[in-house]
């Protein structure tokens, strides 16, 4: 039955287990999801969330990365990554990846900034 689900629907199921605490079931169904649509960042998104809750801490990372170079400005993913090595004790790493989140950050606010007063 799983198999018949649209992708939206197996991310839905996947964050529901994640709120019951059934990380590994959400994890089968986030990588079922991906499996199914490739370009649901959100589901790797929660993927990784899901990793880091399960202590899969290399799995995250790898997941991380990925998510990165899809989209290099996704300032989730270099704040996840941040998170991630720290938790690990990665401390320089943790720091880059914490800046480049905070200038991505920056850079998305400015360029709203600028659409906001061109609209005006």
């Amino acid at each position: 039955m799983n198999a018949r689900l649209s992708p939206e629907d197996k991310y839905y199921d996947a964050i529901d287990k994640v709120a019951n605490g059934d990380l590994t079931g959400a994890v089968a169904d986030f990588r079922s999801c991906l499996a199914a649509d490739p370009s649901m960042l959100d589901a790797m998104h929660g993927l990784i969330h899901a990793f880091k809750d399960l202590g899969e801490l290399d799995e995250a990372i790898s997941v991380a990365l990925r998510l990165s170079e899809i989209d290099p400005d996704d300032v989730l993913a270099h704040t996840s990554l941040s998170i991630l090595y720290q938790t690990k004790g990665m401390v320089p790493e943790a720091e880059a990846e914490a800046t480049k989140a905070k200038l991505l950050g920056w850079k998305l606010q400015l360029r709203r900034q600028r659409e906001d007063a061109g609209a005006v």
